[in-house]
């Protein structure tokens, strides 16, 4: 099996990441499937089939990151790295725990960040692809959901740094910016909303009661009714294969929405989409 058609990829163990393995591998990728778990990794290795090679990898630890390096280089290199592993940390960025800021950023910049300088060489011998995986909220912020929306927003701008300065060596770095999609980040979310809820003062609950509750609805409604997450995984075979791939894949059909009310005056935005929640909360209530 030479690189060309293999692929790693971080958070494969569910959601975007597995969907995406599974199609890859139908494809005739070798997809390495970075998962944080041996169980998981033996999970999805068992579900895609030979065609999926686990690989245990914690984008927050270093040591982990250089084994995996090291593993795929001696296993013959990559000619793929998709960025995917994610977490969505919500709450009021007044009482926010800058440990949780912190681990927000740990997963979504620093990880993507800490893979793509270990992969580098690799893809460099390979003139391969780099495709992070981002979301529409990177430049459409949400209540109660800004270290989410700042680590996405943050991510973007580093896979544009990164697009500019690797076209030299052949390689092509895509962003992918998801809408909503029925994946287990949004159960996840909600649990993170209990988990997070709890690490907040009371006064905290009191003063946005009203922003909790109505983005609580907004991410039950997101769930709902959200598209196939197919969709996100044709995006990034789309960036893995293209002769000329694009800078940017923006998926779903509820981005162009988002992405016109950047158009409006901030004040009018801010007040479409504070209506928009408070009438999901009090539908939900």
């Amino acid at each position: 099996m030479t690189s060309r058609k293999a692929v790693l990829i971080t958070g494969a163990s569910s959601g975007f990441g597995e969907i995406t393995a599974r199609l890859l591998a139908e494809r005739g990728f070798l997809v390495y499937a970075g998962v944080r778990r041996a169980e998981d990794g033996d999970r999805v290795a068992a579900t895609i089939g030979e065609r999926c090679v686990p690989v245990i990898i914690d984008v927050t630890d270093a040591q982990s990151i250089a084994a995996a390096a090291l593993r795929l280089r001696e296993a013959g290199g990559i000619y793929g790295l998709v960025n995917n592993a994610g977490i969505a940390l919500p709450g009021p960025m007044e009482y926010f725990p800058l440990d949780e800021l912190r681990r927000q950023f740990e997963v979504n910049v620093f990880g993507a960040v800490a893979v793509t300088q270990a992969m580098l060489p690799l893809l460099r011998a390979s003139l391969g692809r780099i495709v992070n995986v981002g979301s529409i909220t990177g430049r459409s912020a949400i209540p109660m959901m800004g270290a989410y929306c700042s680590s996405k927003s943050a991510l973007n701008a580093i896979t544009n740094v990164a697009r500019m300065e690797l076209e030299s060596f052949g390689i092509a770095v895509s962003y992918i910016e998801p809408g909503s999609f029925r994946t287990p980040i949004w159960n996840r979310s909600e649990a993170a909303s209990e988990e997070m809820m709890g690490k907040f003062p009371p006064q905290a609950l009191d003063q946005y009661s009203g922003l909790i509750s109505g983005t609580r609805a907004f991410a039950k409604e997101q769930a709902r009714s959200s598209g196939d997450p197919i969709a996100v995984a044709e995006a990034i075979a789309a960036a893995l294969t293209a002769s000329r791939p694009k800078a940017r894949y923006t998926v779903g059909k509820d981005t162009r929405m988002l992405i016109l009310l950047n158009f409006l005056p901030l004040s009018m935005r801010d007040r479409l989409l504070a209506s928009m929640m408070a009438k999901m909360a009090k539908t939900s209530a």
